[in-house]
């Protein structure tokens, strides 16, 4: 195995906590064994070599790739259904009580491979029923990830992965793939009702108008303190007042630092 120095992985890691928010400052094994096959197949001497010209060139396809290799998109469909369930429960009626414009605005924030802000938008539709074509409810999902985004965007997932799904939902929402049992792909419904974009939580957060909810769900457990406060305090400003923030079940925000109101574990509100 070739092995990372102490200079090249510091230089490594300062980069891309500075670009993109990511703290590797403990993952240096898991650099050396998932980095392997790309300086060996690129033909690099080194990771010296490898991390100049990524650190100089900062090649995007080349930045993605590491970034793919070194971070995990586990995602599902219905993952967390306690959050799914606070969302329809609590937050769905008292939007359509109070959006006088029929308008929507939730962000799905590092949405992977699609899964969450699909889920979304099959409880709006679900919740809102015959009176859904009267709303606006596109969902925006964003991912640094471009790999991951068009993945989303075919909308094509193995079987496994609706296992949560009701069966009404699996009928209405989903039709399968021609020639593949174990592939699925979403409607068009679905898939005209998300709109999916690149996007850096590392830059500036400014959007037309001020989000609903945002879901920003096990993100922040690659980004140290720092970041995590500083991405926090532009998630506040990007919500509406009494807007509501979704973060993972096994993430924390610092109560002291943090402008949120606790509702539940994990669930805050502005």
């Amino acid at each position: 195995m070739i092995e990372i120095s102490e200079k090249d992985f510091n230089k490594l890691v300062a980069f891309v906590q500075h670009d993109y928010g990511i703290d590797l400052s403990k993952k240096k094994q898991l650099i050396q064994s998932r980095l392997q096959n790309t300086l060996n197949s690129k033909g690099f001497s080194g990771f010296t070599q490898y991390v100049d010209y990524i650190t100089t060139t900062k090649n995007h396809n080349d930045i993605e790739n590491m970034l793919n290799k070194l971070t995990t998109n586990y995602t599902y469909f219905l993952r967390e259904r306690e959050h799914f369930d606070f969302f329809k429960d609590t937050i769905l009626p008292y939007l359509v009580s109070t959006k006088k414009n029929k308008s929507l605005s939730i962000w799905s924030a590092g949405c992977s491979s699609g899964e969450e802000p699909y889920t979304i938008s099959m409880f709006i539709k679900d919740f809102l029923g015959q009176q859904a074509s009267a709303w606006d409810t596109r969902i925006l999902a964003t991912d640094i990830s471009t790999d991951v985004l068009s993945i989303a965007m075919k909308g094509e997932y193995d079987v496994k992965s609706l296992r949560d799904v009701p069966d009404s939902w699996k009928k209405r929402f989903f039709r399968p793939v021609r020639g593949d049992a174990d592939k699925v792909v979403v409607s068009d419904e679905l898939k005209k009702n998300v709109i999916f974009r690149t996007f850096n939580l590392m830059g500036p957060i400014q959007f037309k108008i001020p989000f609903d909810v945002i879901f920003c769900r096990n993100v922040m457990i690659y980004f140290d303190e720092k970041t995590k406060r500083e991405l926090v305090g532009k998630i506040y400003n990007a919500l509406e007042p009494g807007g509501y923030l979704f973060i993972g079940t096994t993430e924390t925000l610092d109560r002291n630092s943090s402008p949120f109101q606790l509702i539940r574990p994990s669930i805050f509100r502005k």
